[in-house]
């Protein structure tokens, strides 16, 4: 598997090689950006994924624990959630940690030519604070409607609530990087129905002025 990846790495740098030279910039975005969060999956998300879990394990238990309504076990990446005489047992694997969409954002990001080296650096790391605690979020809300409304409400909780805020989230953040940064840095010029009288037209004016004397 790794000597297969270093060979598709290899393979992957030389077709952006030539992209750049072609000038084809969206092939060598989507390409660039396609290949990044492949590389990234195959080789950081396994290392990244534990000690991401335990972070988000950790800082959602925290307000859990400050409020009473759940508990958090970060050595086994699970929220436990007690209701009345039955309990729910929210497990946070790699799916749920946000380590793909971390993943997702940095490969998008870094083929980004809006931004220069720094930018990117500074936008990726308040980019990936920004996942993280999204993240942290539908989790305090999916525990919070378990915890208050039962046990039968994880469903909806789950697939629906806490999808909802994380996307919102989500969306909000591709927008200001992504959407406004573009239209900002585009130079556009002003646009008005009103015909823009030039100096050339002044004289023409004139000369059918005296024309006509």
């Amino acid at each position: 598997m790794g000597v297969v990846a270093i060979v598709f790495c290899l393979i992957w740098l030389y077709l952006l090689r030539v992209c750049k030279k072609a000038e084809l910039g969206f092939f060598f975005y989507l390409l660039g950006s396609v290949g990044m969060f492949i590389f990234l999956m195959i080789w950081v998300r396994p290392i990244l994924t534990e000690p991401l879990t335990w972070i988000v394990t950790s800082v959602t238990g925290s307000v859990g624990e400050l409020s009473g309504m759940f508990d958090a076990y970060p050595d086994l990446g699970m929220l436990f959630i007690p209701k009345d005489t039955a309990a729910v047992s929210l497990y946070i694997d790699f799916e749920c940690s946000g380590v793909i969409e971390i993943m997702a954002f940095l490969s998008l990001l870094w083929f980004f030519n809006i931004y220069n080296i720094f930018e990117k650096t500074v936008v990726s790391i308040c980019g990936v604070l920004w996942i993280f605690f999204s993240n942290v979020a539908r989790l305090l809300v999916i525990s919070t409607m378990v915890y208050g409304l039962g046990n039968d409400s994880f469903y909806f909780a789950h697939a629906i609530a806490g999808r909802i805020i994380f996307y919102f989230l989500s969306i909000v953040l591709y927008f200001y990087v992504f959407t406004k940064a573009q239209v900002i840095r585009q130079k556009v010029g002003g646009f008005s129905y009103q015909k823009k009288v030039t100096k050339q037209d002044i004289e023409v004016d004139q000369e059918e002025g005296d024309n006509n004397e």
